[in-house]
């Protein structure tokens, strides 16, 4: 008897930390990777978008992999990868 609660007392601070760690570190990830990932697939044309590298771009075509758009006023459009795309910002001004 005084074996097995040995045992539960032993392993109780490691359950309680990886709760800890779930709750503090993975779940916020995973729910920040859930909203990107939607984000991504309800672009539509004229949405405005930053990318990793800080371009600012308006959207043209999504595509499967790649989405179209137009870099500047003079209509310069290029194809960049949806996982190159940071976020999504509203032309609210």
């Amino acid at each position: 008897m005084q074996g097995s609660a040995n045992l539960v007392s032993s392993i109780l601070p490691l359950v309680v930390l990886f709760a800890i760690f779930y709750f503090l570190v993975l779940r916020p990830q995973q729910t920040q990777a859930k909203k990107h990932k939607a984000m991504l697939l309800a672009l539509k044309k004229g949405d405005k978008i930053i990318t990793n590298g800080g371009l600012v771009c308006e959207v043209v075509k999504p595509e499967d992999d790649f989405i179209k758009v137009k870099l500047n006023d003079e209509g310069t459009i290029v194809k960049i990868s949806r996982d190159y795309i940071a976020k999504q910002i509203d032309d609210q001004k």
